[in-house]
């Protein structure tokens, strides 16, 4: 897709913008060609690169989102473990969420521009997929694939795809797992501003409201730096910026 996307597309309330794959995902139709052509050279080499994960939409951010505020989804912290969500304050549940999950409105994935991949190749077909630390760390089951991507991306071969989340930077956990492609979503990020997202929360499609917007607001600044924005440097400037 050439162009901006629309408010309601870029919150993930409005899906005209994506194009279909195969096992159900969806993403842009300039990401779905680049991805094609990844997965391609993937293929060379003797891996089978896979979608865990494409668009989601808000509602389904949503319903995470909530499930996770209300304890009734697991909230873990670095080392895996479980987090009493119940025993926080809600300044500290939303910090404990924001580690590994984005507020419905600014996940990536709402754009049709990022995807979480995995190798198929290297795990039976009725694996339980996880998208962990364990499995893409030195000597894990997708190490391999990750290491070669790593390689690709240095050499600006990878078709436009990075990782936003490749370190530890305060905010959102590494996603080693997790690409990005930059000609496209450099721009998406540069749209997303606090005017957005609370016409986004207000909008009437929008069924439940979002818990911990209050706390949210109220340190939106602080937020928006750790959380959203990723630095500039998390991809090479190239005709896209």
């Amino acid at each position: 897709m050439v162009g901006d996307l629309n408010p309601k597309q870029l919150t993930g309330l409005d899906d005209t913008h994506l194009v279909p794959l195969s096992g159900g995902h969806r993403l842009q139709s300039d990401v779905a060609r680049a991805y094609a052509a990844l997965a391609a050279d993937a293929r060379e080499a003797g891996f089978d690169l896979a979608v865990a994960s494409a668009y989601r939409s808000f509602s389904r951010q949503l319903v995470i989102w909530n499930g996770k505020a209300r304890g009734e989804r697991a909230v873990h912290d670095d080392q895996g473990r479980s987090v009493p969500m119940s025993e926080l304050s809600p300044a500290l549940q939303l910090r404990a969420i924001l580690r590994y999950s984005a507020i419905p409105g600014t996940s990536r994935h709402h754009w049709g521009t990022d995807l979480d991949v995995y190798d198929a190749a290297a795990v039976p077909p009725d694996y339980e997929l996880q998208l962990s630390v364990a499995e893409v760390a030195p000597g894990g089951m997708f190490d391999a694939l990750h290491s070669w991507l790593d390689a690709h991306m240095a050499e600006g071969r990878s078709h436009g795809f990075y990782r936003p989340y490749d370190q530890d930077r305060g905010g959102v956990a590494p996603e080693r797992w997790h690409l990005s492609y930059a000609p496209l979503s450099v721009k998406c990020a540069a749209q997303i501003n606090d005017e957005l997202l609370a016409a986004c929360w207000d909008c009437a499609e929008v069924a439940e409201a979002m818990l911990l917007r209050e706390e949210i607001e109220r340190n939106w600044s602080e937020i928006m730096a750790r959380f959203v924005a990723v630095p500039q440097d998390w991809c090479p400037r190239q005709s896209w910026s």
